[in-house]
């Protein structure tokens, strides 16, 4: 009876969610950007409705907002949104760290693989948009150590979010060995045991990126 059932798991819609989304994180699509549905529909090559959807499930993802009679524009990252970010991620990512022990090894393999990957992308002087995929990766394996794929989930929208500012952030910072040996220290603190410490450790982290995102936002645009 279900024979003739079929699900097209990429649609247009997704891979325009995609590019858009992509051009967020860059930063090539400035908080406060309108978004436009007919230059955008020419310039992918798709019709105005498939525009809207992907612009709908923007700002649900938290990355773009709609204003009546205004349209919708790329989300702006407010001061207090960058407090509640960090404090959320404090949360999810201690919950990781103190599940250490409870994880199996595959969770703390990929924790390690993603201090390597991270390490080697510093290293090889990746533009800011690869280090932040690479640097975000590491705190979504923590969180992972849960084994919650709810958390996961969680964690990724609340990132999204962060995320508007965050290839800005790196590219500010100018300090890829520092973030390395600090993102290193965290592994260590793991591969130890040394939970309270690596939690600790962790707040101090946060507490560093939220002003680091604050000094990014209150920049003006290049």
């Amino acid at each position: 009876m279900y024979e003739r059932l079929r699900v097209d798991r990429s649609t247009t819609v997704d891979r325009v969610v995609d590019a858009l989304r992509a051009a967020l994180f860059a930063g090539d699509l400035e908080p406060g950007t309108p978004l436009r549905e007919q230059p955008l529909a020419e310039a992918l090559g798709v019709a105005r409705s498939t525009i809207r959807e992907a612009m709908t499930m923007l700002v649900t993802e938290g990355l773009a907002v709609r204003e009546p009679n205004k349209g919708v524009s790329v989300a702006i990252l407010h001061p207090d949104a960058v407090a509640d970010i960090c404090r959320a991620r404090f949360v999810l990512e201690s919950a990781g760290i103190r599940a250490w022990y409870d994880a199996d090894e595959a969770a703390r393999e990929r924790v390690r693989e993603a201090m390597r990957v991270f390490a080697a992308t510093a290293r090889d002087g990746a533009d800011p948009e690869a280090l932040t995929e690479t640097h975000l990766a590491i705190h979504r394996s923590l969180v992972a150590l849960t084994g919650s794929e709810r958390l996961i989930a969680t964690a990724d929208s609340i990132t999204g979010e962060a995320r508007l500012a965050l290839a800005r952030v790196d590219a500010l910072r100018q300090d890829a060995r520092q973030q390395v040996a600090s993102h290193r220290k965290l592994v260590r603190l793991l591969e130890r045991g040394e939970l309270d410490e690596c939690v600790e450790e962790l707040r101090r982290h946060l507490a560093g990126a939220e002003e680091s995102l604050l000094e990014a936002i209150a920049m003006p645009p290049a």
